[in-house]
């Protein structure tokens, strides 16, 4: 009978700690997002949608990306413009992702579009990579 209620209690403290290293891990994990978008002015709703969420997921606020493609990108050099942007998107921790296959299209030297913007190869397939590591996505 000693022999049941012990094998009993460790069975039910292993059982008990392995749920509580699951809620730990679920309350660790990170939200990230990523949004595509054609238009720059959809950049400010996009850094308020971060905002919102940042506030919403607290500690679990993850990666925000916005990816801007097509021929919007040539609008991208006209730097006063982006600045307010590129303010508000830094506040917002978003980071503002160029394609560059977009640039090559619309023959915009990457030289000329602001700094603080990231361009990678190409924004379609970045958008793909980002989904496969889980991030939750939407296009605009």
């Amino acid at each position: 009978m000693k022999k049941l209620i012990l094998g009993l209690t460790i069975l039910a403290l292993t059982f008990t700690s392995s749920l509580n290293a699951q809620t730990t891990k679920q309350e660790q994990h990170s939200h990230n997002y990523v949004v595509l978008t054609k238009k720059i002015p959809q950049l400010q709703p996009i850094i308020l949608t971060a905002e919102a969420l940042a506030e919403e997921d607290g500690k679990s606020f993850g990666d925000f990306q916005a990816i801007i493609c097509g021929k919007t990108v040539e609008n991208l050099t006209d730097k006063e413009m982006m600045k307010s942007f590129i303010e508000k998107a830094k506040k917002a921790h978003v980071k503002i992702v160029v394609c560059g296959l977009s640039l090559k299209k619309f023959k915009v030297n990457k030289e000329d579009i602001p700094h603080e913007l990231v361009v990678v190869d190409n924004g379609l397939l970045h958008n793909f990579q980002l989904q496969k590591k889980g991030y939750l996505s939407i296009e605009l």
